[in-house]
């Protein structure tokens, strides 16, 4: 039995449906039973609304009062609120002060999370190629001007030549001949760490700024939370991008 119906099925041809006739292309697509029946589902569902509200405003009490219904106002298809014309957002001095302290605060925490991250990476890169770190300089003391025009700082050093611009990890000729090399030994190993350790050197770089720009937004901040005070104050030094205004107050003995 199931091999006859398999037989059937494989006999039976797919339905398809035809297309506009030929005669009625000016008509547009013709229409399928599954865009009709899109088309009834949506004129079936306004149709339930509309009766759905009808309903609701014929069972509606007309004594039925709200103060929303007159304080407030269609926004955007919403009911949103009115706003008086002479409406005045009022802040005290204290409200002001609380809110630089909690935006003065929020600037700190993020501060003192970049400088902790900075210490990390420095820990982990030790500055000791970097391109912004300060060249340190050696000097080799002999006893004549002889000695100085036949000084050989790789001789001096016991070091091959090719290591004496190495400030780290330049081994001296008995460690090459005793010991093995460990680490990476090929060019292209060798080039692919030195590009890494530059990125790490380029966030590094980049967080140090971002660590400033932060310590000055955190001064700004608090000197415009002690100008709040109503001490006489003059204005010693105009602010910056980069610093903060430094004012002059007034001594003021506390009781």
């Amino acid at each position: 039995m199931s091999s006859f119906r398999k037989a059937l099925k494989s006999r039976q041809k797919n339905h398809q449906e035809r297309s506009q006739p030929g005669f009625r292309k000016h008509l547009g697509l013709l229409e399928k039973k599954k865009d009709y029946k899109l088309r009834a589902d949506d004129y079936h569902k306004k149709q339930n609304t509309l009766a759905a509200l009808r309903k609701k405003a014929l069972e509606k009490n007309p004594d039925e009062f709200y103060f929303k219904m007159i304080n407030s106002q269609l926004q955007d298809g919403a009911h949103a609120p009115k706003k008086a014309k002479d409406e005045v957002v009022e802040v005290t001095e204290e409200q002001k002060k609380m809110m630089r302290t909690q935006d003065i605060k929020y600037v700190e925490m993020k501060r003192v999370a970049e400088a902790k991250k900075i210490e990390r990476m420095k820990g982990e890169l030790h500055l000791l190629d970097a391109d912004s770190k300060q060249k340190n300089s050696h000097t080799f003391f002999v006893d004549s001007k002889k000695e100085v025009q036949s000084f050989d700082l790789a001789r001096h050093l016991k070091t091959a030549p090719e290591l004496v611009d190495r400030v780290y990890n330049r081994p001296t000729l008995e460690t090459l001949e005793t010991k093995s090399i460990q680490g990476a030994v090929r060019a292209r190993s060798m080039k692919t760490m030195a590009k890494q350790r530059k990125h790490q050197y380029t966030i590094l770089s980049q967080r140090i700024d971002r660590e400033k720009k932060l310590f000055v937004i955190s001064q700004k901040i608090q000197t415009r939370k002690d100008l709040q005070d109503k001490n006489k104050k003059v204005k010693v030094k105009k602010e910056t991008p980069n610093a903060p205004a430094i004012y002059k107050f007034e001594a003021k003995r506390k009781r």
